[in-house]
């Protein structure tokens, strides 16, 4: 039987490369969104991958949110890549506590959120994979994302931590931290700011969400069971320590 898979905000962006990547590699995937029925809609019908629509930063809706896509797809769910972010950026003397706790809640308390609605699962059926999507700018910080690189930083943390409660249950737990890859999200930043980004990265170009998406279904792989508790950096190089 296939394993059931969750991607968040897995419609659009990387999380849709990621959805698609574990669909073709013979998983069951439910990929969730939060606002946009229209694009949730149209990428549903052009690869066949359900779709679910919650908020991720609001616990009680993961609950019902995994209770119905178990029921759907027919399975415990095995694998969750934890994806679904936002920005607001502003220099903290201008952030606004609600653009600071919006952003810590969808990027980072979500994780506790999906986890810990399937560690349990996990943990019975003795399989789990788990990848959290960080963010180079989790690693290096970066100027008007205070709120932001905390969240993605938090991830990195998190990761860690988690990694180790469960390991010994067949259960692995990583991050990838893009770095600047060519979503409508980077897109959406200044051209000139973009091009002085662009000159930093050593290949010389954006990262591909498919780039993010081919890493993503190696570690959740049954075979990659040996990586646990990892950061894989997938940047072009332009952050290395």
């Amino acid at each position: 039987m296939s394993r059931v898979g969750i991607v968040t905000g897995g419609t659009r962006g990387i999380g849709r490369a990621i959805s698609i990547e574990l669909n073709e590699a013979g998983y069951k995937v439910a990929a969730t969104y939060a606002s946009d029925d229209q694009a949730a809609e149209e990428f549903s019908n052009a690869t066949g991958i359900s779709v679910f629509k919650f908020d991720v930063a609001v616990f009680d809706e993961c609950v019902a949110a995994v209770k119905k896509i178990v029921q759907e797809l027919g399975g415990p769910v095995q694998i969750l890549i934890n994806n679904a972010g936002i920005t607001r950026d502003n220099t903290l003397h201008r952030m606004s506590f609600d653009d600071w706790n919006t952003v810590v809640q969808t990027n980072l308390t979500s994780c506790y959120n999906m986890c810990r609605n399937v560690i349990e699962g996990m943990r019975e059926s003795g399989f789990g994979r788990i990848v959290n999507i960080g963010s180079i700018n989790g690693q290096a910080g970066q100027y008007g994302q205070v709120n932001y690189a905390a969240a993605k930083s938090g991830i990195h943390g998190f990761t860690k931590a988690l990694a180790q409660e469960n390991a010994a249950k067949g259960i692995t737990v990583n991050a990838i931290a893009p770095g600047y890859v060519d979503t409508d999200m980077v897109r959406a930043v200044p051209e000139k700011v973009l091009e002085k980004i662009i000159a930093k990265i050593p290949v010389g170009r954006l990262g591909y969400a498919s780039d993010i998406a081919h890493a993503t279904g190696f570690l959740v792989e049954e075979r990659s069971s040996f990586i646990t508790g990892s950061t894989l950096s997938i940047n072009g190089g332009q952050h290395m320590y």
